[in-house]
């Protein structure tokens, strides 16, 4: 979608949009309040800003949305495909499917939740020693820290849905 068409298009339609990003309802409507936007910068920047912070509440209803990290994600929504998009790179093949399966396990039953970390761009290796060093948080450093990824996944999604870019 064209900037000028995310600036003008209905709003049940970007709200749609933004949600597919997170679903977190305060977050989507501030940023679709705030149009119209002069770049893409700008809306980016919006993302980056509004609802800051996300309640737990918000964010438990944004983790629910995520599949586990190595698992594809199912249905035909925006949301599902832009996960699988995201997690191509993620190789799963040999034991690192075994150590992701048991690192997503172990990191569930210490949080409550699934592991979430921005895939895109990230190796196996790398989302596994996150996965490692994650597990070593308080539930409190950990509750910030999958916020944060929440806030960066929104806004990567956001941008690919604006620029077209992976």
């Amino acid at each position: 979608m064209r900037l000028v068409e995310f600036n003008t298009a209905p709003r049940d339609e970007v709200l749609g949009l933004l949600r597919a990003c997170a679903d977190v309802e305060r977050w989507a409507e501030e940023v679709a309040e705030a149009r119209p936007f002069a770049g893409v910068a700008n809306v980016l920047g919006a993302a980056r800003t509004a609802a800051r912070p996300w309640t737990d509440t918000e964010i438990d209803a944004a983790l629910a949305g995520h599949p586990r990290i190595g698992e594809r994600a199912e249905g035909t929504g925006p949301g599902a495909a832009m996960s699988r998009r995201e997690q191509s790179g993620v190789d799963t093949g040999g034991d690192v499917q075994e150590r992701l399966r048991a690192g997503n396990l172990a990191y569930e039953e210490r949080f409550g939740h699934v592991f979430l970390i921005r895939a895109a761009g990230r190796s196996a290796a790398e989302i596994l020693a996150s996965l490692d060093e994650r597990l070593t948080h308080t539930p409190e450093q950990e509750r910030r820290t999958a916020a944060e990824q929440l806030r960066e996944i929104a806004v990567l999604r956001l941008e690919t849905l604006l620029e077209g870019t992976p």
